[in-house]
């Protein structure tokens, strides 16, 4: 009988199990398949490899204008694919996650099947194994959602363009988000033609609408087809070695002709074989339902990461399970709150974000103070030819504390953490205006924004006639 078991081994279920030894609890952890989770397996990582392969096809073709003569580069697609999974193998070699859990004491199952909840205080698993505990977390994380409608057979998600046998020569891709947005630029820098398609007014729909227009020119000037406001997939058929998929747009139903088509229409837990049920847990939409302290309706179990359907990113599963697995052993303490989450997307051009967009941060403050520099405004920009971008700072009139940043460009998803440091640390504004960012980076975008915003404020001693002036512009240096 342990005291807690956790059923999965990604970022969520392995930080809970190193936590819950930490506060002295007997712990088993169980995984179906490979530890790691989707982060490593499936997800991020690999996606990461081949947005980093794009960026390099796309630094190629800047080659001459920096005196460089080499020739264009040809995608060899099983050998990109070889690498993510290469790339795979060298993170779990690091990580060591079984040794690690075992050397503090966590039994760990790994590859033994699905866990499936005989009682409320058991799970059965396919080998045949029986395991009993006081309390359970579930962390087994989510997977692509599947629509269902005629052909849908035919189409892809995310997992399966690792089985890809070649680089498609043109892909529809269902949905703007993240995922979908990633994914069209990273085969579209391959070469292959892009349509992205999205239900929604707009790309990247969570995103500050500066942030998301930006992003969705940059595509089209890529050659990314886009259309937003699309209405119901009517159906895909096979024909003549292509795919016909059907969807009404603009009242009308539109045909495209595609080699592949991928789905990228949100994410759902992995519940399907846990047999909640038995457990009295009850589920929404395809998610474990959970109160402010993660526990579900059954007082024993807890859940922590995508699987509760609200923060689905790896530094979120990993701060839900602290807290989880904390209340768990420990009893109520701490409540699930996410306050500065910074985040982005590996697109061209990236783009990163922490804290309120505009549209939230007037709803509360609504003359809040709000700062846009663009990337051409850097020297850094200028000097790498990456001027393609823009920084927008939000900042309360009232206390001066920063309530959000959201950047496109190179670096993005970098320079955002600087910004969320700061929130962390409750900073002013003038704080960061003051820092003394080096020269020539594209992080001193913050910095730019920042004194622009100290000027607007009227922090800054300025003589009516300039505060007034057209040349009230900031610059990294005059």
């Amino acid at each position: 009988m342990f005291d807690i078991i956790v059923i999965g081994g990604g970022p969520a279920g392995v930080i809970a199990a190193l936590r819950a030894r930490e506060l002295g609890a007997n712990v088993a952890l169980v995984e179906r398949s490979r530890m790691g989770g989707t982060g490593t397996n499936d997800g991020c990582a690999p996606t990461r490899v081949l947005a980093r392969a794009a960026r390099l096809v796309r630094d190629v073709k800047q080659f001459s204008d920096f005196g460089i003569i080499a020739d264009r580069p040809e995608i060899n697609w099983p050998a990109m694919l070889a690498r993510t999974q290469q790339t795979i193998s060298r993170l779990h070699e690091k990580k060591q996650l079984i040794s690690r859990l075992e050397g503090s004491g966590v039994e760990v199952f790994a590859g033994n099947g699905e866990a499936r909840f005989i009682d409320p205080h058991s799970i059965g698993l396919t080998d045949g194994t029986t395991l009993n505990a006081d309390k359970f977390l579930i962390c087994v994380g989510g997977h692509g959602r599947r629509l269902q409608f005629p052909g849908s057979e035919f189409t892809l998600t995310h997992s399966d363009v690792w089985k890809l046998t070649h680089l498609p020569k043109s892909i529809v891709i269902v949905g703007g988000a993240a995922t979908g947005c990633q994914l069209a630029s990273i085969f579209s820098s391959f070469g292959t033609k892009v349509t992205l398609l999205e239900r929604g007014p707009k790309l990247l729909a969570v995103e500050d609408d500066a942030l998301a227009s930006t992003v969705t020119d940059a595509f089209l000037q890529h050659g990314i087809k886009v259309t937003t406001g699309i209405g119901d997939i009517e159906r895909v058929e096979k024909r003549n070695g292509l795919l016909e998929f059907h969807v009404i747009i603009d009242g009308k139903s539109t045909l495209f002709e595609t080699e592949a088509v991928l789905m990228a229409v949100g994410w759902i837990g992995n519940l399907e074989t846990l047999n909640l049920e038995a457990a009295g847990v009850k589920t929404e939409r395809g998610y474990v339902v959970v109160n402010d302290f993660l526990q579900s309706s059954a007082e024993h179990i807890f859940a922590a990461g995508d699987v509760t359907g609200r923060m689905m990113l790896v530094q979120s599963a990993s701060y839900d399970a602290r807290i989880a697995v904390e209340n768990a052993v420990l009893g109520f303490g701490q409540p699930y709150k996410h306050q500065i989450v910074p985040h982005g997307g590996f697109t061209d051009p990236e783009y990163g974000s922490v804290g309120l967009t505009e549209k939230q941060a007037r709803a509360i403050e609504p003359d809040c103070a709000v700062s846009t520099v663009s990337y051409a405004d850097l020297d850094r920009a200028v000097i790498d030819d990456h001027v393609e971008g823009l920084c927008k700072l939000i900042v309360s009139q009232e206390n001066h504390r920063i309530l959000g940043v959201h950047i496109v460009g190179e670096n993005a998803l970098e320079i955002v953490q600087l910004v969320a440091a700061g929130m962390a640390a409750d900073m002013w504004v003038e704080q960061l205006a003051e820092l003394e960012i080096a020269y020539p980076t594209y992080t001193s975008v913050v910095g730019l924004a920042a004194k622009r915003l100290v000027n607007n404020l009227g922090v800054v001693p300025l003589a009516p006639e300039w505060r007034t002036s057209e040349k009230l512009v900031s610059a990294e240096w005059e």
